[in-house]
């Protein structure tokens, strides 16, 4: 344990120097004053979150950069957030950017994974951290790095066991992009995350069993996967999971929907999360009315995905990846 421990603090230097080098010259930290005061930092942090899960951003932002400038790294986390969510008149990607930049450096690699309960976290910041990395950020001149993003993202998803960032690990290892191609571990990842209730993975998944390119076509299982992942959607991820789940209801003949109506009862059961994720928005925004191409409505699903509690998200305790035996999907992998 304590070799991990060794090993994981030195993965994480050379994280946060290959940020430094990352960057042009004179691209430090940015912050943005607040000009509300409060009491406390906790008190403008528990004001920030309450405003910002209830979608009230005018009050959201001021609170939350004031515990950012106070170094509550739970008000850094969530400012960022806040700032990185294209959907909304606040997004500012550059200062997103330097405020998950800040947090793993000033974190990562001292942070207790096991007893602290801001380590999950972390393990978001590193994630999101990677995906700007990935596809890279001009206005600071951050040049896209799929190989620097999957090291960043192979630590958050197995040193700080992040969901997220072991669900984009396996879409890289899928494709080959930034890893060399390994499609057995894509397929763990994907299978171990779809029964945790990770909609993402889900969602991609049942696209995946639809298509038949990876694995062995199942319009059944696709179309009851789908369902329950439209289900589990948090909001930030709705609209392009309501997609694939258009396309392949659409495209599904009412023999598959019936036979996949027998199976989405048990799916809902096993495979919701199994604790919601605090980090996610309470608001539930209606959903657009979806049709198919002969004018078909597509069904009102239930919603599972609404956030009202404060606390830590639970960590995952995924084992180290192996061959996909069965599972939800039925898969093996190659």
């Amino acid at each position: 344990m304590l070799a991990d421990r060794n090993n994981h603090r030195r993965k994480v230097s050379a994280i946060v120097l290959a940020l430094g080098l990352a960057l042009t010259a004179g691209a430090g930290p940015l912050h943005a004053q607040s000009a509300v005061q409060f009491r406390s930092p906790e008190e403008a942090l528990a004001q920030g979150l309450g405003a910002y899960r209830g979608g009230v951003y005018g009050i959201a932002l001021p609170a939350l950069t004031y515990a950012a400038e106070k170094k509550l790294l739970l008000g850094q986390y969530h400012l960022a957030r806040l700032l990185s969510d294209s959907t909304t008149a606040n997004t500012d990607h550059v200062r997103a950017y330097h405020l998950y930049r800040e947090i793993v450096e000033e974190h990562a690699s001292s942070i207790d994974v096991d007893d602290d309960v801001r380590a999950p976290y972390v393990g978001k910041a590193l994630t999101a951290l990677a995906r700007y990395i990935y596809r890279g950020l001009p206005e600071i001149g951050l040049e896209p790095n799929p190989t620097r993003a999957a090291e960043f993202l192979e630590e958050a998803a197995t040193f700080f066991r992040e969901p997220d960032a072991q669900f984009e690990l396996a879409k890289l290892y899928l494709k080959g992009d930034g890893v060399q191609e390994d499609r057995r571990k894509a397929l763990h990842w994907l299978s171990t995350l779809s029964q945790d209730g990770h909609a993402g993975a889900q969602a991609f998944f049942a696209d995946l069993l639809w298509t038949g390119k990876v694995v062995p076509k199942d319009e059944k299982r696709a179309l009851a996967l789908i369902t329950v992942a439209v289900e589990n959607a948090p909001g930030a991820e709705r609209i392009w999971i309501e997609e694939i789940y258009q396309r392949i209801f659409c495209g599904s003949a009412s023999g598959i929907r019936q036979q996949a109506d027998g199976l989405v009862a048990s799916y809902r059961q096993a495979y919701s999360p199994r604790v919601p994720d605090p980090a996610d928005k309470g608001v539930d925004s209606p959903a657009p009315t979806r049709t198919c191409g002969n004018g078909e409505a597509l069904p009102k699903l239930k919603r599972e995905s609404v956030r009202t509690e404060a606390g830590a998200p639970q960590r995952q305790t995924t084992t180290a990846p192996a061959a996909v035996q069965g599972g939800v999907v039925g898969v093996r992998g190659r």
